[in-house]
């Protein structure tokens, strides 16, 4: 049971942390969602914003000035959690390799398997809160700038939505956060 538990937890934690390392370098995090003359596609993301022309399918991306420029508070706080969470989720990812009954690495100690696997599973755990609040942080502020052009009869020509890469991050972390639960409280 322990060890079928154990691959359950690594197989849903690796998918997860692919799901967040995609979410990090993809450019789709704010998706324009304006429903009239659909031209081009545009997509924001934590690195660069994408323009995709919808007939011709040609598709330009302009890099932010610089990563260390001065950008809006979402995107730095947005990209401080989730690269952190990355590299949080990769280390427990690591902690649980070496972890799991079937590796042969500290075969003669269980005792110190369990303690990597728990440990692993706490450190899953604070990444998966890091990007939880990066991409909740994100769509939120995205929702509040929409919700006050609305509210103040503004119309820029395009209204930003949550793209694939918001989803994506909110959905890694989610992963994250229950194999952290399996690994901490079920074994």
């Amino acid at each position: 049971m322990s060890a079928a538990l154990q691959v359950t937890a690594f197989g849903l934690a690796l998918l997860s942390t692919l799901f967040l390392l995609t979410a990090t370098c993809t450019d789709c995090w704010m998706v324009n969602a304006d429903d009239s003359l659909e031209v081009s596609h545009k997509c924001r993301g934590l690195w660069r914003e994408c323009v995709t022309n919808m007939q011709d399918g040609v598709r330009t991306c302009d890099q932010y000035d610089s990563i260390l420029a001065d950008h809006p508070v979402k995107i730095v706080v947005t990209r401080t959690l989730m690269i952190t969470a990355d590299l949080l989720a990769g280390l427990a990812l690591a902690t649980l390799v070496l972890g799991l009954e079937c590796i042969t690495f500290l075969k003669e100690d269980p005792r110190v398997k369990l303690k990597m696997c728990y440990g692993a599973g706490v450190i899953l755990g604070a990444g998966s809160v890091l990007g939880l609040v990066g991409s909740v942080w994100y769509a939120v502020d995205v929702y509040l700038e929409r919700a006050m052009l609305v509210s103040h009869n503004i119309f820029l020509g395009v209204h930003y939505d949550f793209g694939w890469s918001c989803w994506l991050g909110m959905a890694g972390s989610t992963g994250c956060f229950v194999a952290s639960v399996l690994l901490t409280c079920c074994l």
